[in-house]
């Protein structure tokens, strides 16, 4: 098990102190990183806020998992970096700007594929790809649908409707789709959350090889801590919201893990590496006893 020093040491590195929060006037971030996230809240009722004073930041071509409790926010702070919602307070910055709205950088999955049904796999992708080149030819397009078709192992179904493909490849889809736009950034909302478990597997490999020769930069959300372990550089632990002797605490970012297994691990070896089950055990440990869902 990781020991409480070793736990504050990491989380000293990776997470920032504190800091002032950014102005309207004062538009440059105060931390390093590609991704920098400062000092996010999220207030429904402004008595009890879903979580306060949240802060991390992602490097380029770095993979992060984000894991905690139904109710923590963790969907809600993907959506304010896919720029899909609003904090009640904070900043977000990718690249040196403010994110105020959506934009074609940010790439998103949801578990909900999220295809037009009416349109092929072709055309679905195509359709994102118009977007993002609009100036392209149709020769242009085309190419780089089936080549984004290809990387997830679907072109043998470029030309079917979403309502003649299995849940799994509807999912390959919409990471095609995604990587088609060619983001700066990958958001993923428990992309493989509806999934049985080999279909599961075998996407999981795929996202793996597709990012690391990419080297795409990827927020992702997940309840799995194996899915994690597999995927991910680090790993952000979030508290929920809960009421105290003391009043109402807001749910936050308690801790930030170091991955320290090897990046070309897999599914096969995982179990075997060292370090795993002492990785696994720490973040079940937070889940069951320092989380506080409610």
């Amino acid at each position: 098990m990781w020991n409480d020093t070793q736990v504050r040491e990491s989380t000293a590195r990776l997470v920032p102190a504190a800091t002032t929060p950014v102005t309207p006037q004062q538009k440059e971030p105060a931390m390093s990183g590609y991704l920098k996230i400062e000092r996010l809240s999220k207030a429904y009722n402004p008595a009890k806020p879903v979580f306060a004073d949240v802060s991390f930041e992602i490097g380029k071509g770095e993979f992060v998992c984000i894991i905690g409790h139904s109710g923590c926010g963790k969907t809600t702070i993907l959506n304010v970096l896919a720029g899909l919602d609003t904090a009640t307070s904070g900043n977000v910055f990718m690249d040196g700007r403010e994110v105020v709205g959506p934009s074609l950088e940010r790439g998103v999955v949801f578990q909900s594929h999220a295809l037009m049904p009416w349109l092929t796999v072709r055309q679905n992708i195509a359709f994102a790809v118009k977007s993002r080149w609009p100036d392209w030819n149709k020769a242009q397009v085309t190419a780089h649908v089936e080549k984004s078709v290809a990387l997830v192992g679907l072109s043998h179904a470029i030309d079917k409707k979403p309502s003649q493909l299995s849940g799994g490849m509807k999912q390959r889809v919409g990471i095609a789709r995604a990587f088609a736009i060619e983001p700066k950034m990958l958001l993923l909302d428990e992309p493989f959350g509806a999934l049985d478990a080999l279909t599961r597997g075998t996407i999981q490999d795929e996202l793996m090889a597709i990012v690391r020769d990419t080297q795409q930069t990827v927020f992702m959300i997940t309840h799995d801590v194996d899915e994690a372990i597999l995927l991910s550089d680090r790993i952000l632990l979030m508290t929920n919201g809960q009421d105290t002797d003391a009043g109402y605490k807001p749910g936050g970012m308690a801790e930030v893990v170091v991955n320290p297994l090897p990046r070309s691990r897999t599914r096969a070896d995982l179990h075997h590496l060292p370090g795993y089950y002492d990785l696994r055990n720490h973040i079940v440990d937070f889940l069951v006893s320092r989380a506080k869902a409610h």
